[in-house]
């Protein structure tokens, strides 16, 4: 199998570690790389699956919504949250899936965030629309720095939700970073973590995020990139193979390679 992931920045990516474990773990041939795109790169890219040079791929910021435009067809899911993270090409043409719904669902009940309760989650691009979906339901706020998306954003999903504005607590809420901040270290406003009771940050790189770490020296559950990364990695694994994806050692692959 021939599988890449495609985004920018991608050199801080785990996808290829993951992958290249579940691939030898279960015993099939193959590769998966990490490949710096820009948007035309990733249309690029979007070819290659549908041309057979590729089995498929994986997209992540910031184009998981341009991904799901580039696609010959999408599941329900991925259509409905108008963003795509995983590319796979059946009968010569591209599918497009969102396999961060299911890795939110997964992740959440791992770190054994809080099922019940507010949630607030912070954007309004592909993961928040993911985080939206994966929590529909539950009691919704979103906030983003340009409001008016954050509405479209509700309006396009047709999820119960609703706007807050920036930087506007709200107690007793999880909190759902959907967004880059803390990629490159960058804090979140702590007015927003004095009042949640638990945060689930998407965002992550080499080391672990402010927010994370503020909120683990509070006791607080977290859920962070890495256990969102590992679930949905799993699905899309077993999206493309038809196998159940080797979890266990998968996981350890992301212990040999520790936050700092």
């Amino acid at each position: 199998m021939r599988l890449a992931v495609f985004g920018d920045p991608i050199s801080h990516s785990l996808s290829p570690r993951l992958h290249n474990t579940a691939l030898t773990a279960t015993g099939l041939q193959g590769t998966y790389v990490a490949r710096r795109v820009d948007a035309a790169g990733m249309e690029a890219a979007v070819a290659e699956i549908r041309k057979g040079d590729l089995d498929g791929g994986n997209v992540t910021m910031p184009h998981k919504e341009l991904a799901a435009r580039l696609c010959d067809r999408l599941a329900a899911p991925a259509a409905r949250a108008g963003a795509v993270n995983t590319l796979l090409r059946i009968g010569g043409q591209v599918v497009g899936h969102n396999t961060d719904i299911p890795g939110i669902q997964d992740a959440w009940g791992a770190a054994a965030l809080p099922t019940a309760g507010p949630i607030l989650v912070l954007g309004a691009g592909g993961a928040a629309a993911a985080a939206l979906l994966a929590l529909e339901g539950r009691q919704l706020a979103i906030a983003s720095r340009d409001p008016q998306r954050a509405a479209d954003l509700i309006s396009q999903l047709s999820v119960g939700a609703s706007v807050l504005p920036w930087g506007q607590p709200l107690a007793g809420a999880v909190l759902v970073n959907a967004t880059p901040i803390g990629m490159q270290g960058e804090p979140l406003d702590q007015e927003l973590l004095a009042v949640a009771v638990g945060v689930f940050d998407m965002a992550y790189g080499p080391h672990e995020t402010p927010a994370v770490r503020h909120m683990k020296g509070l006791d607080r559950p977290v859920a962070d990139g890495r256990q969102m990364l590992l679930h949905q990695a799993a699905a899309a694994f077993s999206l493309w193979t038809g196998r159940e994806a080797p979890l266990a050692e998968m996981q350890a692959s992301l212990a040999d390679n520790p936050l700092s």
